[in-house]
């Protein structure tokens, strides 16, 4: 559970995550984060949000225990033991495990779940809440922000979508919520009501 939190949190690539030594971490900063090292040894930091702090914490202390050694990877092969990080190979079998089992229980999630599917809607959900299309370069560790631009085209087939919606709703006979031969404008907003409430409030006082 805890290596499907983190990629989605945090976006960062497939080989960053199993790269995560635990000196990387800073788990108890008023702020947690973790050094990631990216494409050509760049390293950049990454916020950690309290759910993926609390399942780091609880996944340090299974798997490292107390006397664990900050050279040791965050998520490590159970053939090489901690100094060991564990492999991509590993990483997708794992992936189509818990695929499997989650599409039993919900057939949206697709059963050919890799990682870069947890870089790609996080990269989505920053988009949808409105976060500067530059420092999501930044977080992604893009070099260009020509890289970070396709990500937009989400966005884009979303509102395309949309608009079809919209387009259809114009030949369809929709029934009009209000009545023009009846209701007027002012009874529509409820002006006249209001209208009434200040003539009494004028009158009291």
């Amino acid at each position: 559970m805890t290596f499907l939190t983190v990629p989605y949190r945090t976006a960062a690539r497939l080989d960053e995550i199993p790269s995560m030594k635990i000196s990387s971490l800073y788990l108890d900063s008023p702020k947690p984060f973790v050094y990631i090292v990216g494409k050509g040894d760049k390293v950049r930091t990454l916020y950690l949000p309290p759910k993926a702090t609390d399942h780091l914490e609880q996944y340090n202390r299974i798997f490292h225990g107390m006397n664990y050694t900050v050279d040791a990877y965050v998520f490590y092969s159970r053939n090489t033991g901690p100094k060991g990080k564990t492999s991509q190979a590993a990483i997708r079998k794992m992936l189509k495990k818990y695929a499997v089992s989650a599409h039993e229980k919900c057939s949206n999630v697709p059963l050919d779940l890799h990682a870069h599917q947890f870089r790609h809607a996080k990269t989505t959900h920053w988009l949808e809440d409105e976060i500067n299309i530059v420092q999501i370069s930044f977080l992604l560790g893009h070099e260009q922000l020509d890289t970070t631009m396709r990500y937009l085209d989400i966005t884009t087939e979303r509102e395309v979508a949309a608009l079809s919606i919209l387009e259809e709703e114009r030949h369809k006979n929709v029934k009009l919520k209000w009545n023009p031969q009846k209701d007027s404008l002012t009874a529509i907003c409820n002006l006249r009501r209001l209208k009434e409430q200040q003539n009494k409030i004028s009158t009291f006082l």
